[in-house]
């Protein structure tokens, strides 16, 4: 735990916990993702740098906000734990689905030979399930992901968890697998069960992600200024205040209500730059597949269209009627 003073480089110094159970865990990623791309490149398969430096940059924010005083000190002041909160549930999440984890992986695990089982096919079963199914839904990562807001922050489960170690450290881990699982199923960089259920197969297209990402908005504004305009501490482990630091608890309340407020304006516009430019790449493809059909047919399927219409405009002007 910290003892000096929260300043900018006291919050960004390293400062690792006993046991840096997430920092341990972006090293891990960013390791494994490395040792793919190495596999990749064994094989003469082209991977986009952008997907690497996504994959990267999340990571880096994971280290970011567990392996320095921001872990210390959102111990000790709400505002600086919904800093660590708001990274790891939006930021981290965006960042990790832009690198495409489930494509690369698939690309990497070797294909099954003859009748029988290996990880590749079991990956591929899971991401067909009925159960995988269920918790991509729109409604259900919808509900987990303001659950984490509400549910945690509104009941005892808060103080619960953050009465030990293990449970801090649980909680943290529950703010970024429900932030991949929410954006995953929205930017739709991967396969997913959601793209191949047929019940939400409309809820894939960009427009339609946009507007699932804006129903949790309102949410967020109004969790954020229901903090801001408590008069009591939410939660009991930061209502008393540190000696020395001179912060009272209600105003650092208050403004870790702000944060949890406008932090979601970043996460936003990167999800919306993601749509857009997955909505282009989709036009682009579709043209592409048109250009090839009508160079491989002749462009038969128009040539008979426009006969029909010539046929049409003969028979009215010889006093026929259309059939």
């Amino acid at each position: 735990m910290p003892t000096q003073a929260p300043t900018l480089p006291n919050l960004l110094g390293w400062h690792l916990q006993p046991v840096p159970v997430l920092p341990a865990l972006a090293i891990l990623l960013a390791v494994l993702y490395l040792g793919a791309l190495w596999h990749l490149h064994r094989t003469g398969t082209r991977w986009p740098v952008q997907r690497t430096a996504s994959w990267m940059l999340g990571a880096g924010t994971l280290v970011l906000v567990t392996a320095t005083g921001v872990d210390g000190y959102g111990m000790e002041l709400f505002s600086v734990h919904m800093v660590q909160h708001m990274t790891l549930s939006m930021l981290s999440p965006v960042l990790l689905a832009l690198g495409a984890p489930m494509t690369l992986l698939v690309r990497v695990l070797p294909a099954r030979q003859g009748g029988g089982w290996n990880l590749r096919k079991g990956l591929l079963n899971l991401l067909h399930s009925a159960f995988a199914r269920f918790l991509t839904h729109p409604g259900i990562t919808t509900s987990l992901f303001l659950m984490s807001l509400y549910g945690l922050y509104f009941t005892p489960v808060f103080d619960f968890l953050m009465g030990s170690m293990w449970g801090h450290n649980l909680m943290l881990v529950h703010f970024l697998l429900i932030g991949m699982l929410y954006f995953w199923g929205i930017m739709g960089v991967d396969p997913s069960p959601r793209q191949a259920s047929r019940g939400v197969r409309r809820l894939a297209t960009p427009v339609l992600a946009i507007l699932e990402l804006f129903i949790t908005v309102p949410f967020h504004a109004f969790f954020g200024v229901i903090v801001m305009m408590s008069v009591a501490p939410i939660v009991g482990f930061y209502a008393h205040q540190v000696p020395g630091w001179n912060i009272r608890p209600l105003a650092d309340q208050a403004m870790g209500g702000g944060i949890a407020w406008g932090f979601t304006e970043l996460p936003t516009l990167l999800v919306l730059g993601a749509l857009f430019m997955r909505w282009q790449s989709s036009a682009k493809r579709r043209d592409r597949f048109a250009d090839r059909k009508a160079a491989k047919n002749g462009d038969a399927e128009r040539l008979a269209y426009n006969a029909y219409l010539a046929a049409i405009a003969t028979r009215d002007d010889r006093g026929g009627s259309t059939p």
